[in-house]
């Protein structure tokens, strides 16, 4: 291996990918939540406008669509008409995905969902069923993962029900297997920090487990899934501009750098995924100055000893997809905490060419760099059992 990255063909290291996706099978939650609840947990319904998921007894739809375009030209794009048939099988077939792994170049990925990517709330308010169709899908993703040699990388998403709920379905999750788990509200279950939040996060860091927060399920107002307004129009372009350019992880970025917890859990990992990360020198250099000019007569200095920008360093991770200027500005994040990822089978998704974005974006940089952002930075957070040398090198 050189010391400068010109093409893949000259890594010897294994490709991780830290933020894919599966597309959970259309009889999950119909099969694995008890029959009381039956008729309000998730299901799929063909409409004349393609398989539309329902919720809570039709009071959310999500179309299936651009969470399944892998192998898609642009011009197939569609948020309409997508059905379970017409979708790749990796999406919810193990030995599926791992062939799709392989045409890609990739050995690894780290998985998120896609019925679920606005979070735990989607299911409902009723507690009981929100908790039951956590768990269903926290089981079968167990079950997707097993016969996978490691290669596939479960992270448990937490319900918003309630503290309890959440520390509970943590303790589960780390009993069973699951590498991480993702969040959609603070653990006591609002979009607000509460101080007994604290139980959480003492737990978190303590297992040394990531906490993530996906673009699109830490919203306050998330649009109806099937409202044509929201999915047909430049609106929608400049909405998924604003999303991938961390214009929706801002807020609650802010919200957790500055509510305190890292004076008290300083080993916590919270982990930024799918908003790119570009933004983030900007935000860092923003909140150093708003923090020195304002601590004082606002007491925040009591709260917060060290700069925003040494916490974010320390406690946070991002991943990316395409980012040219975020990787030009690396050495002013922490070039030890960004990870690339395929965002497979969604729409940012490159395969089966993800190889062809990498050589884009990091041709000329040192190799060094580049193995920490492909390889090393996703094995160390989540202290990953896989080779350190490319198998057949």
């Amino acid at each position: 291996m050189g010391d400068t990255f010109h093409d893949t063909a000259n890594i010897d290291f294994p490709i991780l990918d830290a933020d894919s996706h599966v597309n959970e099978p259309p009889e999950l939650w119909q099969e694995r939540v008890p029959a009381k609840w039956r008729a309000r947990a998730p299901r799929c319904e063909k409409t004349e406008h393609g398989e539309v998921w329902v919720f809570d007894d039709g009071r959310e739809h999500w179309p299936v669509g651009l969470t399944a375009c892998a192998g898609k030209s642009y011009f197939q794009f569609s948020a309409f008409g997508g059905s379970y048939e017409d979708m790749r099988p990796g999406s919810f077939e193990t030995a599926a995905r791992l062939e799709e792994l392989d045409a890609d170049g990739i050995y690894a990925q780290v998985l998120y969902p896609s019925v679920t990517l606005k979070g735990a709330r989607i299911y409902g308010n009723e507690r009981e069923l929100q908790i039951a169709c956590v768990r269903a899908y926290n089981e079968w993703l167990l079950e997707f993962c097993e016969g996978s040699a490691g290669r596939l990388i479960p992270q448990a998403i937490l319900p918003t029900t309630g503290l309890d709920d959440t520390v509970n379905e943590l303790e589960w999750a780390l009993k069973n297997g699951h590498r991480g788990v993702v969040i959609s509200a603070f653990p006591s279950g609002t979009l607000d920090p509460k101080p007994e939040d604290d139980a959480f996060w003492a737990r978190a860091q303590e297992a040394d487990v990531p906490v993530a927060l996906h673009i699109g399920s830490f919203v306050r107002d998330a649009p109806q899934g099937t409202d044509p307004s929201q999915w047909s129009s430049l609106r929608f372009c400049g909405r998924a501009a604003l999303t991938k350019a961390g214009g929706e992880t801002l807020d609650i970025t802010c919200e957790v750098l500055f509510s305190g917890i890292f004076e008290r859990f300083p080993q916590l990992k919270i982990l930024l995924v799918e908003a790119n990360i570009g933004w983030i020198p900007t935000l860092l250099e923003q909140a150093d100055d708003m923090y020195r000019r304002y601590r004082w007569y606002t007491g925040a200095h009591k709260e917060m000893r060290d700069m925003p920008s040494e916490v974010f360093h320390r406690n946070f991770w991002a991943t990316f997809m395409l980012d040219t200027v975020g990787i030009e500005l690396r050495h002013r994040m922490n070039v030890n905490h960004i990870m690339w990822s395929t965002d497979y089978p969604h729409s940012g998704s490159d395969w089966p060419d993800s190889r062809i974005t990498i050589e884009r974006q990091m041709r000329g940089l040192p190799m060094a760099d580049v193995r920490k952002m492909l390889h090393d930075n996703c094995r160390n957070l989540y202290n990953l059992d896989v080779p350190s040398l490319r198998p057949g090198w």
